[in-house]
């Protein structure tokens, strides 16, 4: 049976923001929070799968909407799993905190896509970057003033909640990105990940910084496509005008010893051994397909249909991942014998992800950026 490590939780597609890059923009979908019986089944379902290690509530909500996400926290933390969260924290209050940290909350990753407060508050509408700030490192000290004195009580082997940032990359914030080491240090972030932007508004795909080039030929080199070996350097102002010259002129290329292609036709979801399970109880392979949604790939508009193998209201886990249709499509997204749509400018098979040029069925992942490295998830 093929091993499953992580699950990605939506406790709701409810959200509190009104944020110009939010897929709200442009969906209908009804919206709701997950059942705790869905919950409860699916954490007594993990009996099947003693390898998992990670809940991650995710999806396209803010998790501390959800009433019950501490006992969520909570019932997963006490079967031994680690839990982790994205969150744009402007609900992280310090009773919040408290019930998150006493829940044992390993992880709490926030959305800041700005360092200052005009940058960032365009972006995510109704929020306060200054008040985020707050929230998260009053969180971190909580953690480590119960770390102290769990320690006091002879309890070892333990660690402060993790922070992390997550940084959504556009042309009208990327130079602010150097600043965001001085929240990170105000935050004590452990990670800061920086992922690009995905257009689901036609006014965003001016925003994007992977028009040139965003994925790499598969191959080690020929009298036509060299391969660029490239050593590890010092990335400065003199470095940076030729080498770039050169990522504009050459898609085959390695840093190290280290092909860009080996991450070019990946998915990250798939590939880690993970499932997405939507509020509704809906299971999908993966966070993008969670949803149905319209969005543009370099000027490209295309439409995404949700791919669901199962409901755990109707299904158990193991039934759901062991089904026929799920295992041919896991092996078929390893081996990832899809077409380049994203390079090759697309035609009326790319307008959706139901079938591609090479007869591949519904779900087909030519155009799937996450596979291209282009976006990315905590």
């Amino acid at each position: 049976m093929d091993e499953l490590n992580k699950i990605y939780i939506e406790p709701t597609n409810r959200c509190n923001l009104k944020c110009v890059t939010c897929v709200r923009n442009s969906w209908d979908e009804p919206l709701g929070d997950m059942d705790w019986s869905v919950y409860q089944k699916l954490i007594d379902n993990l009996a099947d799968f003693p390898e998992v290690k990670t809940i991650a509530f995710a999806g396209l909500g803010e998790p501390l909407l959800h009433p019950k996400l501490p006992e969520m926290i909570q019932l997963a933390h006490d079967r031994g799993l680690r839990t982790e969260m994205t969150s744009n924290a402007m609900l992280l209050t310090k009773e919040m905190s408290e019930r998150l940290i006493d829940a044992g909350l390993d992880q709490f990753a926030v959305s800041i896509d700005g360092a200052s407060n005009d940058i960032y508050e365009n972006i995510r509408k109704g929020s306060s970057l200054e008040q985020i700030i707050k929230n998260v490192a009053h969180l971190f000290r909580l953690s480590v003033a119960r770390l102290y004195r769990l320690r006091n009580a002879n309890v070892q082997g333990l660690s402060p909640i993790r922070i992390g940032i997550v940084f959504v990359a556009m042309k009208s914030n990327i130079q602010g990105l150097p600043e965001i080491r001085k929240i990170a240090n105000i935050i004590k972030a452990s990670f800061v990940l920086v992922t690009n932007v995905l257009p689901y508004t036609a006014n965003l795909q001016d925003e994007i910084l992977y028009r040139l080039r965003p994925s790499a030929n598969n191959s080690k080199g020929s009298p036509l496509y060299p391969l660029w070996i490239l050593p590890n350097m010092d990335f400065t102002e003199e470095t940076m005008k030729p080498l770039s010259k050169i990522f504009r002129s050459s898609s085959n290329l390695a840093f190290l010893d280290f092909p860009m292609s080996m991450r070019n036709n990946y998915c990250p979801f798939i590939g880690e051994g993970s499932v997405s399970v939507g509020w509704h109880g809906g299971v999908s392979p993966c966070l993008p397909l969670m949803h149905s949604y319209p969005c543009f790939i370099r000027n490209r508009e295309k439409k995404f249909l949700r791919c669901e193998y199962g409901l755990l209201t109707d299904r158990s886990l193991k039934e759901i991942w062991m089904d026929q249709e799920y295992l041919s499509f896991r092996s078929r997204v390893r081996s990832f014998d899809f077409p380049v749509c994203t390079d090759c400018g697309g035609c009326e098979l790319a307008e959706t992800n139901e079938e591609d040029c090479t007869n591949n069925k519904f779900p087909v992942c030519g155009d799937c950026l996450w596979a291209r490295g282009v976006l990315r998830c905590p």
